[in-house]
């Protein structure tokens, strides 16, 4: 499976971006996706993950309430709207995926296929 993030650039606090991650995945609908974000220096970190069917989501606290994660299983496209940005948000975000999902929804290690990252910039 092959994952491809895209959406990424630089935007001023307080804007809007959203991000897409298209997959290969021919039963895509049968993968939990998440995002991770991984900010300059420092460890890769949970961002969202959602279910095969949309059925159950998750979110960091720091972006609960200003990101949404969906996904459109016509497409094979997960998305993460991401509003309200701040500066902290600043980071390589990647997409993964995971079929059938196992480990805990937070854990890098429970998703086995992983995009190459799309690069947030937020100015403040």
């Amino acid at each position: 499976v092959q994952l491809q993030a895209s959406g990424g650039g630089l935007v001023q606090a307080g804007g809007a971006l959203r991000l897409s991650c298209v997959a290969s995945a021919s039963i895509f609908s049968s993968y939990r996706i998440a995002w991770f974000r991984q900010p300059p220096g420092l460890e890769r970190e949970f961002v969202a993950a959602i279910s095969g069917n949309g059925g159950f989501i998750d979110y960091a606290d720091s972006v609960k309430g200003r990101f949404t994660i969906s996904r459109d299983n016509t497409k094979n496209t997960g998305y993460l709207q991401m509003n309200r940005l701040k500066p902290e948000d600043t980071a390589v975000y990647l997409c993964a995926a995971s079929s059938p999902p196992y480990g805990l929804v937070r854990s890098k290690a429970s998703y086995d296929y992983w995009g190459q990252g799309t690069l947030v910039t937020v100015s403040s």
